[in-house]
């Protein structure tokens, strides 16, 4: 069983991979938004390449546990990618996913330039961690 998490986003979406037994997830890489579909074929390579079973996408809920506008383009994304890559997709909420990656990377002692680099692919691997961490049966 591989997982994959995604932190998906304007610019970039970033990748998180499960390790092979499904205990620990890895931050993979950071997918660079240019032309429409790029994206998806990028995660379909990286679904094949690890025989990825299920993909998490991480669901921006607002504080009060409501979906807004972003949580609705995450929803859309994920349908779109579970019609495309024929993979089921989950959605997780990923409230603060990126305020914890960032206070990581900050205690740290990360460069600015280093933690923008590298911020989506962290957050991706905490929403990836979290579910698994939620749905294991250890």
């Amino acid at each position: 069983m591989r997982w994959l998490g995604l932190d998906y986003g304007d610019k970039t979406i970033g990748v998180a991979m499960s390790d092979e037994l499904g205990w620990t997830a890895q931050g993979l890489e950071v997918i660079h938004r240019r032309k429409p579909g790029e994206d998806i074929e990028r995660l379909d390579a990286i679904v094949k390449q690890y025989g990825v079973t299920d993909i998490i996408v991480g669901l921006p809920k607002n504080m009060n546990n409501t979906i807004g506008p972003r949580g609705e383009i995450a929803v859309a994304f994920s349908e779109e990618i579970a019609q495309k890559l024929n993979v089921p997709v989950h959605l997780w909420d990923e409230r603060l996913t990126t305020v914890a990656a960032t206070r990581t990377l900050l205690e740290a002692d990360v460069s600015r330039k280093k933690r923008k680099q590298v911020i989506d692919k962290m957050a991706a691997q905490l929403i990836l961690q979290g579910y698994m961490d939620a749905n294991m049966k250890r």
